[in-house]
């Protein structure tokens, strides 16, 4: 245990012993009663001890930051964008040759985190996503370029390097020993360069989070200290100085923070960043097969089961991993390793962070008993990640098909009366002038699969049909349930 550590600790200790002490001399009882000694001329009140020891504990707040600031970076990106400017003579001509094209500079910011004296640093991919030119800030001014290593959209983990003779790096620590409650700190520049290297802190409150669909793999710390743009990148820190997460997104009604941010534990990022450091892409497992519903009380009874939980298989992959081991459609996956399945979306987090040729335990419920399963995991094949997509190619993407989806959750299968084993996802919104619309796509429609791709998520469904786009494909199959009933709806891309 270090000196930060052990004076936190310890301040924090004595803080709450002369608070209690003060509180147990305010009393109307006689001093002379008192069985605490007395306090002469030369003796400090408790007050004043109280004081002094809350003075320690922020001076060890102080030494947290001051230790960590120096490994924090402010990244600034330039993208040179080419958008063409419709010319009113070529809609009164019909004639596209009299637009024009126009260029611009678009801006960009985020932070970092110097992981090693050698300029590696972890961002998020989408701070640094499409950009031309990449500037690396220092703690004290000094601007250097910075080289790509790597990226991994699905994560949204990006590696960079810089080249420096005199670097600090943060300390790494282990995001699985985190507790909700714990103390942590945000560093980062937060709305513009300006604000470079601003301290924020707060408590860890709550870990594993999913289903945010910001990316492929989630699993989330999240906290509620303050996080804003520009923190995207920058690093979470415990009360050790060691770095458990990177700050990632926040969930806002206003843009600005409201104290729900997320952050991808470090033990994530770090397996990604040696993958993309060692390798140059990152090596996921694969296990082969989809979500067929998740078991809650009445899929529970249904099968048979005491009480609700993990997932039903759907289909499996003919000679994946999953069907060589003996897994088959319909079974419940309830243990990963000896440890309780919650739901597909960690199961799939899990499995996808593990290393191809890993064998892993799988327990099931099948026909009323539990059956135990090893499965050496495949690797997963990267062009099948729908989320590679950045953020703007999927709202081009949304924009250019007419209609936006969400993900099916139990509360939208309720609405529209479907049973809990209907996977896909729902359209969300869909414009009357679209070509899906004018063929029959309605608002409320569930899409299970796109050319015969299950999609279980919007990022696989926009993934899907932009592969169908690069392939020169001019038209999109979907399978579609609606109000339980099976249709296809085909359109023009």
């Amino acid at each position: 245990m270090d000196r930060i550590t052990k004076s936190v600790i310890a301040a924090v200790a004595v803080a709450f012993f002369f608070i209690g002490l003060n509180f147990g001399n305010e009393t109307d009882s006689d001093p002379t009663d008192s069985k605490l000694p007395a306090f002469n001329e030369s003796t400090q009140t408790a007050d004043t001890q109280r004081v002094g020891t809350l003075r320690e504990f922020n001076n060890a707040i102080i030494d947290i930051a001051e230790q960590a600031n120096p490994t924090v970076v402010t990244i600034n990106t330039t993208q040179t964008v080419r958008q063409r400017q419709q010319s009113p003579f070529s809609f009164f001509f019909d004639d596209p040759s009299l637009d024009q094209e126009r260029e611009f500079q678009r801006q960009g910011l985020g932070s970092g985190v110097i992981v090693s004296e050698e300029g590696y640093i972890i961002t998020n991919n989408h701070v640094i996503d499409n950009a031309d030119e990449i500037k690396i800030t220092l703690f004290d001014g000094e601007d250097l370029d910075a080289e790509i290593i790597g990226a991994d959209p699905a994560s949204d983990i990006a590696v960079l390097k810089i080249d420096h003779d005199d670097l600090k790096a943060i300390p790494l620590g282990n995001s699985e020993d985190l507790r909700a409650g714990e103390m942590v700190f945000a560093i980062g520049s937060p709305l513009g360069n300006q604000f470079a290297h601003s301290v924020s802190m707060g408590i860890v409150s709550a870990s594993g989070r999913s289903r945010l669909g910001l990316n492929q793999f989630e699993n989330y710390i999240q906290t509620d200290a303050a996080i804003n743009p520009g923190n995207s990148g920058g690093p979470l820190i415990n009360v050790d100085g060691e770095l458990i997460g990177i700050n990632t997104a926040i969930a806002s009604r206003s843009g600005g923070n409201q104290g729900v941010g997320f952050a991808i534990p470090i033990n994530m990022a770090r397996s990604v960043m040696e993958s993309l450091i060692t390798d140059g892409r990152v090596a996921r497992g694969y296990l082969g097969i989809s979500l067929g519903g998740e078991v809650d009380r009445t899929m529970a009874r249904a099968l048979g089961m005491n009480s609700p939980r993990g997932f039903v298989i759907g289909d499996i992959v003919e000679d994946g991993p999953a069907a060589e081991a003996g897994l088959q459609e319909g079974d419940v996956v309830v243990r990963l390793n000896g440890a309780i399945v919650r739901d597909f979306y960690d199961f799939r987090v899990t499995i996808a962070n593990s290393a191809p040729g890993t064998e892993v335990e799988i327990e099931v419920f099948r026909d009323g008993e539990t059956e135990s399963f090893t499965v050496e995991l495949g690797e997963l094949n990267t062009e099948e990640v729908a989320a590679e997509m950045s953020t703007s190619d999927r709202e081009d993407l949304r924009e250019s098909l007419g209609f936006a989806v969400d993900e099916l959750t139990d509360s939208i299968r309720r609405q529209l009366n479907l049973q809990s084993q209907a996977f896909g996802v729902v359209v969300s919104e869909i414009s009357e002038a679209s070509s899906a619309y004018s063929q029959g796509l309605r608002r409320g429609d569930v899409i299970s699969q796109v050319a015969g791709t299950s999609v279980t998520q919007p990022e696989e469904f926009y993934g899907a049909v932009q592969t169908l786009i690069d392939e020169g494909t001019d038209v999109a199959l979907l399978q579609v349930n609606r109000q339980g009933r099976n249709i296809f709806v085909a359109f023009e891309l």
